[in-house]
């Protein structure tokens, strides 16, 4: 099926509309449930800050690691048999951190969940392109607006489960909703009905992952996704000591605006997908997402203490340059093989920068006692932004690029 023919959304693949919704609402509740019980966890065994700060890098550094193994395992086995593995994957590791005994355990299990999880990140968009090529943009929007979902739920019910029932039951119970992702992908498998491998689109050709690290447009996306994650990631570390010591927020209230900086990327994940359609519309995405990012850093540096929650909601619209980022995976790319290396690449490439965020604030406020020096460094995230983006807003694919190289050689 070519992609100008569009037919119902749920017509012939309600499966694997439910598998890539579920798939993407267990990719963030494992990171969003630790954080807000580690204080409970630590009743039964040590938890050191050193090992908090590893916990807290372990997600984008298994992101950037599987993003790269991800492609080539895909290759071998097929979209779905790897996907299917990282789901089980992701039970165990979810079901061990909650039977963890020690603080090594459970980054063990820690690591075997975002381990599994990265490979979910870089499968999403190509499985996006390969059952709804007609409806990219929508089921885009879908499949970021259950994990911007994602982020919000597991914090909410952390604590009141963990009082409840121990914090034990509290990640588990992330488990058995990893595990009722797992029904509709082997349900798909063994559907007698399901398409025969020809009728899909390529199987991933040798050479398109290592054309990605030598194209500018591959460059130019993974750092636009890495500024997301770099501001995202530094805001959930170091916002609330941040605005605890530049405008004497309270420890309630910088709760409030942490997760009002989370809330601005819902309407974004609904929003940005189906304009991503045109290089016109993807520069001026572009072009409000670097604006609105230096305006808010700007704000919290000159003026701190005065109308916080509009700085604060300006910075967090920043990070719309994300599910910008899942989109144009799709959209700067015409084939499965594709699509699965530039999410691959874009992807490990960009949360490798990511993983610095929270420690370069870190060390930045560490070597000057202030919160000045940070945040110019937030606020000049902005530059790479909006110079990466106008790179990739230009009309083009990763196949052009390559199909362009080889005939040079």
């Amino acid at each position: 099926m070519s992609p100008e023919t569009t037919r119902p959304l749920w017509h012939g693949r309600t499966l694997a509309l439910l598998g890539i919704l579920l798939v993407a609402f267990n990719l963030r509740t494992a990171v969003a449930s630790l954080s807000p019980i580690l204080g409970l966890i630590e009743e039964d065994f040590a938890v050191s800050t050193a090992m908090v700060g590893l916990l807290g890098m372990l997600p984008p550094l298994c992101y950037a690691l599987f993003g790269i193994a991800t492609p080539v395992l895909t290759r071998r086995a097929g979209l779905e048999p790897v996907l299917l593995g990282a789901l089980v994957a992701l039970v165990l590791g979810s079901a061990a951190r909650g039977i963890a005994g020690s603080s090594w355990w459970l980054f063990a299990a820690s690591a075997v969940t975002f381990a599994a999880i990265g490979v979910g990140n870089v499968l999403l968009p190509p499985l996006v392109k390969r059952y709804f090529p007609d409806r990219i943009g929508l089921v885009t929007a879908l499949y970021v607006t259950a994990m911007s979902v994602s982020t919000f739920v597991p914090p909410l019910v952390a604590v009141p489960v963990s009082e409840a029932a121990g914090w034990r039951t509290s990640l588990e119970t992330w488990a058995a909703v990893a595990l009722v992702a797992l029904v509709p992908w082997a349900a798909l498998l063994v559907h007698p009905r399901r398409r025969t491998p020809g009728e899909l689109p390529e199987e991933a050709e040798p050479g398109m992952l290592r054309h990605a690290f030598r194209s500018p447009m591959a460059w130019a996306l993974a750092i636009m996704f890495a500024v997301a994650g770099f501001n995202a990631y530094a805001v959930f570390a170091w916002l609330p000591t941040m605005l605890a010591d530049v405008a004497g927020t309270s420890a309630a209230a910088a709760g409030v605006l942490v997760a009002l900086y989370a809330a601005m990327g819902l309407p974004a994940s609904l929003v940005v997908p189906p304009l991503a359609t045109r290089p016109a519309r993807v520069r001026a995405m572009v072009g409000i997402a670097a604006a609105a990012l230096a305006a808010g850093w700007a704000g919290l540096l000159v003026a701190p203490d005065v109308l916080t929650w509009l700085w604060v909601a300006l910075a967090g619209i920043g990070p719309l340059l994300f599910p910008l980022s899942l989109v144009l995976v799709n959209r700067r790319t015409r084939t499965h093989a594709g699509s699965v290396a530039l999410s691959g690449f874009s992807q490990s490439v960009g949360y490798v920068l990511v993983a610095l965020g929270p420690v370069a604030v870190g060390i930045l406020h560490e070597a000057t006692g202030e919160w000045t020096a940070p945040i110019v460094l937030l606020l000049a995230t902005a530059v790479p932004a909006l110079v990466a983006g106008l790179v990739v807003a230009r009309a083009g694919t990763l196949e052009d690029e390559h199909a362009r190289r080889a005939a040079v050689r």
